[in-house]
């Protein structure tokens, strides 16, 4: 079992991530700019599935749809430890979490690295199909990094919460600052999850930021055979960061929750 001296050690390394979030590079700015430009003449089979992915993440918000984890992969994710619940799952260590994280992370980039790659060889043509094979990867990644924390994805309130995770990597340094201060309240205060709710017009602007943020990462996909190099990259960066973010802010809700333990006993 954690004493408090680790929890509060482990916290103030997200804290530190958190400050380093902010900052947002030029070239992650100018980086957004080629899809904007691209929309005017953008094919109108992927205006088309553009829209279906619109719909598809409606229909998580509200019911998980068809991206919806298993919640019995638990017992497959701590199998040396025969742990069976998620209630469980809450009272491992935070080492093994983060374990338990990093080994899919790795998983799941290696899957990402092919995905990318099969689809930079037809260029923009098969960028529309990489773009929502993609989101479902994170989508399926967060919702497996909510498991290994003791979180049910399946719950509505954790389907909020990976949107703003989802959301958060796309941000702007004033959105990720809003997303920060929303999620540090998010367990304590339900006015703040009622906001979240509201604002969900909000899994729009995810859409509409995710496709953006690509940039110049997702432009050489566009070339055919080329983007194949480029597909590989961008979709292993893509996995790579919102698998940090997701570790990150469950790791953390995690540790406050011991830590409130502690304050309690």
């Amino acid at each position: 079992m954690e004493d408090q001296q680790y929890l509060q050690k482990e916290l103030a390394i997200i804290q530190k991530w958190e400050k380093e979030q902010r900052n947002l590079w030029f070239w992650e700015r100018l980086g957004r700019l080629p899809f904007k430009l691209l929309d005017k003449w953008t094919p109108a089979f992927i205006q088309k599935k553009a829209g279906q992915l619109l719909d598809e993440m409606g229909q998580y918000m509200q019911s998980g749809g068809k991206f919806l984890s298993n919640i019995a992969s638990v017992k497959k994710i701590y199998q040396k430890h025969a742990i069976q619940t998620l209630e469980e799952v809450k009272e491992l260590p935070i080492e093994e979490m983060k374990t338990a994280v990093e080994k899919i992370a790795d998983s799941r980039k290696k899957w990402a690295t092919l995905q990318g790659a099969s689809t930079g060889v037809g260029g923009i043509f098969t960028l529309s199909i990489d773009i929502p094979v993609l989101l479902s990867m994170q989508l399926k990644i967060l919702q497996d990094i909510a498991i290994c924390y003791g979180f049910n994805p399946n719950d509505k309130q954790e389907r909020i919460f990976i949107i703003k995770c989802l959301q958060f990597v796309s941000a702007d340094i004033v959105g990720k600052e809003a997303i920060l201060k929303q999620l540090a309240e998010f367990d304590e205060n339900k006015e703040v999850q009622r906001e979240i709710i509201s604002e969900m017009q909000g899994w729009r602007e995810v859409l509409f930021a995710y496709r953006d943020s690509f940039g110049w990462k997702k432009l050489f996909q566009m070339v055919p055979v080329f983007g194949i190099i480029f597909g590989a990259f961008s979709n292993r960066s893509s996995i790579e960061a919102i698998a940090e973010a997701g570790d990150m802010l469950y790791r953390k809700r995690r540790i406050n929750e011991k830590l409130q333990t502690f304050e309690n006993s």
